[in-house]
């Protein structure tokens, strides 16, 4: 379990090179080429487009080291190793265009707000491409969005606004989907419940008991109460692994068993509290676990390399 990466720079190889997708126009002088089968080429001397006959850049002819050519169609993506980090996303260039009001528009804007933030741009980048709300995945990307920007940026309206995506959609069955509407049902109940706005709030906590009310068989259904009750009396909070992390100065893993805390305890606060949590308990130990992450947050960015 591990906290977002602040920055876009792909992923790293034992030498200390990033591995990453690139367009054909991005190749610059030092990268190798990664073959099918993982082995780089030799590295890229110069690189120079050509235009076709209507002066269009059509490809990226890379010229390496032992003289070899490699021509690559321009736009298209190839996986490189490079020594050199990817380049900051730009809100003004990155972002796809989107239809007005459509949920992709919502993505947009909100991260426009946050222009200097890669993360969110990052993420905003991928779903303004278009946004299929039956698709897990996105659901959860979208989630995360707004737990990111709610924990490490302050900013409950973007994070509100991001999970209205979410929380008009219906229970269907798939626990897949449900999982990251059930996410942002709880974060936005939580959210409602700081500003005090209590009908909001109920009324999204209400939604989380929609899969225990889809079983038609009584005696099932009443297992299902007493075992779902069983587990809001004795929750599990991740007490010992936050320690252990903490322990260890390992600061990032205890941002992931903090997160999984704080979203026990949200869903705990959303659905009402239970026998052994009150309502008053839980908007404490929330509050308490929202500062704990936050500077968790700071602390993490004030040691990422290149601070």
């Amino acid at each position: 379990m591990t906290a977002p990466n602040p920055q876009n720079t792909g992923t790293h190889d034992a030498a200390g090179d990033y591995l990453r997708s690139v367009k054909a126009q991005q190749v610059g002088p030092g990268d190798r080429f990664l073959t099918r089968q993982g082995e780089p080429s030799t590295p890229v001397a110069q690189v120079r487009t050509t235009r076709d006959d209507f002066g269009t850049p059509a490809l990226v002819v890379a010229t390496l080291s032992d003289g070899r050519e490699v021509r690559i169609a321009y736009g298209s993506t190839i996986r490189v190793r490079t020594h050199r980090p990817a380049p900051a996303l730009d809100v003004s260039t990155d972002l796809s265009p989107v239809e007005e009001g459509s949920p992709e528009a919502t993505v947009v804007e909100v991260a426009q707000l946050h222009p200097d933030n890669q993360h969110v741009l990052a993420v905003a980048s991928k779903l303004s491409r278009g946004i299929n709300l039956r698709s897990g995945a996105q659901l959860e990307d979208i989630d995360t969005l707004a737990r990111h920007l709610f924990i490490d940026l302050d900013d409950s309206d973007g994070a509100l606004r991001l999970t209205t995506l979410l929380t008009q959609l219906p229970y269907d069955g798939a626990m897949g989907r449900w999982k990251s509407i059930e996410s942002s049902l709880a974060l936005a109940a939580n959210i409602h419940f700081h500003r005090g706005e209590e009908a909001e709030g109920r009324a999204a906590g209400a939604r989380l008991a929609e899969p225990d009310q889809d079983e038609e068989d009584p005696i099932r259904a009443q297992r299902a109460a007493e075992i779902r009750q069983r587990q809001m009396n004795e929750p599990n909070l991740y007490d010992r692994e936050v320690l252990r992390a903490e322990a260890n100065g390992d600061p990032i893993g205890e941002r992931g068993w903090r997160e999984s805390r704080l979203a026990t305890l949200m869903y705990l606060r959303a659905r009402g509290g239970s026998e052994t949590f009150t309502e008053e308990e839980l908007d404490r130990r929330v509050r308490r676990e929202v500062a704990a992450l936050r500077a968790l947050a700071d602390r993490i960015a004030d040691t990422a390399p290149g601070d």
